[in-house]
């Protein structure tokens, strides 16, 4: 499996995406500079976290006109493997790659910890190495993390298996106090119809070594790895 991590001016981490999928999974990967519309034949396309362009306008509203966007929405478009993290999947909201908008936090405040979400649906190239109803704890580090969609579109995001996977208690319960950011329905990852394209707001890159608190992050590169 061949990994391509995009960088825009402002992404943060892209270096850690990179290191935990050339140096601790051991698999090809390149860095893909937001000018260049060349994937370089990469199997996969990751959008780390950060702060695309500095977050102005609206998180992940600039980097949608980036040079390498159409190559990428074209690469998705035919079955490609597509992972957008925390500003990764804001930009994908953005491109229309996935539906629904982010909005700030419920409280108005960056948020920067562990949290725990549950596994809603383990039959996608990115967590098949995982469990339905499997409890991941993996840190955040967002201020525009609040899903927003119609209700039309929840509607469809159920009915397709499209969540897959919301914010919990360490139990796995789904509940207000879990919903850290104000989530419609406690969403914090979901796919596009076609299930080859995740956003997800938490940051697998930084759970997934035993240093970091949590290896929990490996399950859903695992899982692309094997998929």
């Amino acid at each position: 499996m061949k990994f391509g991590v995009v960088v825009f001016p402002g992404s943060n981490c892209d270096y850690d995406t990179y290191y935990v999928l050339k140096e601790v999974l051991n698999q090809p990967t390149l860095f893909l500079w937001h000018k260049e519309p060349d994937l370089k034949g990469v199997d996969c396309v990751i959008l780390p976290g950060g702060f695309s362009y500095g977050d102005y306008l609206r998180s992940g509203a600039i980097a949608r006109f980036s040079p390498i966007m159409p190559a990428i929405v074209e690469f998705a478009h035919k079955g490609g493997l597509v992972l957008g993290i925390c500003n990764g999947f804001q930009i994908l909201l953005e491109a229309g790659l996935l539906e629904g908008a982010m909005l700030r936090n419920k409280n108005l405040k960056f948020l920067c910890q562990h949290v725990w979400i549950r596994v809603e649906n383990n039959q996608t190239p990115f967590t098949r190495k995982t469990k339905k109803g499997q409890i991941l704890k993996i840190p955040i580090a967002h201020f525009d993390g609040n899903y927003y969609a119609s209700s039309e579109t929840l509607d469809k995001l159920n009915r397709n298996g499209q969540i897959i996977f919301r914010y919990c208690t360490e139990d796995g319960e789904i509940n207000e106090r879990a919903n850290v950011n104000g989530s419609m329905e406690n969403i914090a990852g979901i796919t596009n119809k076609a299930g080859n394209v995740l956003g997800m707001m938490p940051h697998p890159e930084r759970a997934s070594e035993v240093l970091l608190g949590s290896l929990d992050g490996l399950a859903i590169f695992q899982s692309i790895i094997n998929s």
